[in-house]
């Protein structure tokens, strides 16, 4: 297992917003940069304390906590790997031993390996099933020995998941899809405890590792009913509305913020 602080600061005063998280405790997996750095962003300035993990370098993370210092809020980042089982379990009894609780778990960290089904390895299947399939359920696992009444799961799916628009994507599609009888089960078991889990499916978003001025941003945008390229904001939305008061009836539920691409 590898876990290590990279970041940690103390809590403050909020920002003002619809969806109040004051007091609440949320982790954010794969939140140094991309989607999940957005999301840990909108958890942090709708008043959550958040924990987020990465597996590479360092100073992504601590960029993204010490933002989260700048709001005045509690940020941790933690060096943890998806793919080990004991370190996604270290994650959050160490979150929970910090913190006190857990009230939040977005489920973001993920890999995307692409090709002809036949050029792939077994390594790839492995380890892209470990990651983006795996590893959510562990985590949900592990979270929800400690979420109480009103904890959130949300897991971060796809746009592949409801139309394959192109080849290549077999594995990638067949992780992301898994994730939607993952949400809907959670949903069922764990709502009589007012625990509430659903799904948020990106389509074509800006990031480092899709850009939308790359190679394949053109084949991405047609697709797409807006004819643009989504932002990590716009999918961090989506998620502070599920986690947030509003939220608090949506369970089991699979929200695309995609600009129409599976319309």
């Amino acid at each position: 297992m590898t876990m290590n602080s990279a970041a940690a600061v103390n809590g403050g005063t909020g920002v003002n917003g619809v969806n109040r998280l004051d007091g609440k405790v949320a982790l954010v997996t794969g939140g140094s940069r991309g989607i999940g750095a957005a999301v840990a962003l909108r958890l942090a300035e709708d008043g959550a304390d958040v924990v987020l993990t990465y597996q590479g370098g360092a100073e992504p993370a601590e960029e993204i906590a010490a933002k989260i210092t700048a709001m005045g809020r509690n940020g941790w980042a933690v060096r943890a790997d998806s793919a080990d089982p004991e370190a996604v379990q270290g994650v959050v009894e160490a979150v929970v031993e910090r913190f006190g609780r857990l009230d939040v778990l977005v489920n973001n960290a993920g890999v995307g390996v692409l090709g002809p089904i036949g050029e792939l390895s077994l390594e790839d299947v492995d380890r892209t099933l470990e990651v983006n399939v795996r590893a959510p359920f562990l985590y949900a696992r592990a979270a929800s020995a400690h979420l109480a009444e009103g904890g959130r799961i949300v897991t971060i799916g796809s746009c592949v998941a409801q139309r394959v628009a192109f080849p290549g994507t077999t594995l990638y599609a067949t992780s992301k899809a898994a994730l939607i009888g993952l949400t809907k089960a959670l949903a069922r078991e764990l709502g009589p405890r007012g625990i509430t889990a659903n799904l948020v499916h990106p389509g074509p978003i800006d990031t480092d590792m899709n850009p939308a001025d790359g190679p394949a941003a053109e084949l991405q945008t047609g697709l797409t009913a807006l004819g643009r390229f989504g932002t990590g904001a716009e999918v961090a939305a989506a998620v502070a509305y599920l986690v947030g008061d509003e939220g608090r009836y949506v369970s089991g539920a699979e929200l695309a913020v995609d600009g129409g691409f599976a319309a």
